[in-house]
């Protein structure tokens, strides 16, 4: 019962991560006259203040040292931090200027992307159901492309930054919390020298615009921190197959603010390229259940194998009084 409860209680964190990821369009407009890069400082800078306050309550500082006698694991931080600032800015930029259906096409792509990464960078091995679901996603951006007039270029950085961003943190290996601490830490002084020199040149709306609006700015470190502590949340109580198919609601809620709330156009062109992603991700959420399902399958073969083969011995064991006694 607890095991069902335990997976519950991730199911409802899951949901309300993602769900929150795919609602903050919703959040980025109220920032105006903010620029997008302002936004961004400042959702540096508050993160920090906010990861920091929650790694103290938790007393969970160690990691620190031993980050700092890595220089490796250092460069992949900064890595991190510079990727994760593109797609963070220019997904505010976005929001702010009617491309939320662009933006939430990033999104849709992403995981072709950091599939075809695997393959480019870690020599990782597909399977035809992915392969498939890669050369379909590439054909989509084809449409896209031609829809647009130009390749979708904002839909191509943020799937890029957040799959590099992605590989980055795999390979650095850490907790949630504790990286995104280390990301906005590199991020701080930078992100807090530009805004000290917007407000020496009388351009900062931090206090110009009205406490409201400074609460708002300051609020971005909630945005951004909340949401991943419900994904850690999530990531410990539910398995990886749900949270990935989970990771799609994000993009889905986008898609449709774009459409319903910030009535962007959606041409017959636009709807053939997204159709065509939705059916590359169709294909790669089978893929991964059928795997997973098959996974699950041959290790319960197997265990019952062990167990078969281990029975003969216990009853041996058990019937030859003397197998048990040892040797004087």
């Amino acid at each position: 019962m607890k095991g069902k409860n335990e997976q519950r209680a991730g199911l409802l964190y899951g949901i309300g991560a993602y769900g929150m990821w795919g609602l903050v369009p919703l959040f980025w407009p109220l920032l105006e006259p903010s620029g997008a890069v302002e936004i961004l400082a400042h959702r540096m800078v508050w993160s920090l203040g906010v990861v920091g306050i929650a790694l103290l309550v938790l007393r969970r500082w160690a990691w620190i040292g031993e980050l700092v006698r890595q220089p490796r694991r250092l460069g992949l931080i900064a890595v991190a931090a510079a990727v994760i600032s593109v797609n963070w800015g220019l997904y505010i930029w976005s929001v702010n200027n009617g491309h939320v259906v662009e933006a939430s096409l990033g999104y849709f792509i992403n995981p072709l992307v950091t599939i075809a990464m695997g393959v480019l960078l870690l020599g990782e091995r597909l399977r035809p159901a992915q392969w498939a679901a890669v050369a379909t996603g590439f054909v989509a951006v084809l449409v896209l492309a031609i829809g647009y007039g130009q390749p979708p270029w904002i839909s191509l950085v943020l799937a890029f930054s957040f799959a590099t961003y992605g590989l980055a943190k795999k390979k650095v290996n850490m907790g949630g919390l504790e990286s995104l601490a280390a990301e906005t830490a590199v991020l701080f002084v930078p992100a807090l020298g530009f805004l000290l020199w917007l407000g020496a040149s009388g351009d900062a709306t931090f206090l110009s615009a009205g406490a409201g609006h400074g609460a708002l700015l300051a609020a971005t470190g909630l945005v951004t921190a909340i949401p991943l502590v419900c994904f850690g949340a999530a990531a410990i109580r539910v398995p990886l197959s749900v949270l990935g198919l989970l990771q799609y609601l994000a993009p889905v809620f986008q898609f449709a603010l774009g459409i319903l709330y910030f009535h962007e156009e959606m041409p017959p062109e636009r709807w053939a390229g997204f159709a065509l992603v939705w059916v590359a991700l169709i294909l790669l959420t089978w893929d991964a259940l059928r795997t997973a399902r098959r996974t699950r399958a041959e290790a319960l073969r197997l265990a019952v194998r062990a167990a078969e083969a281990a029975a003969p011995a216990a009853t041996a064991s058990a019937s030859d009084p003397d197998a048990n006694t040892p040797a004087k």
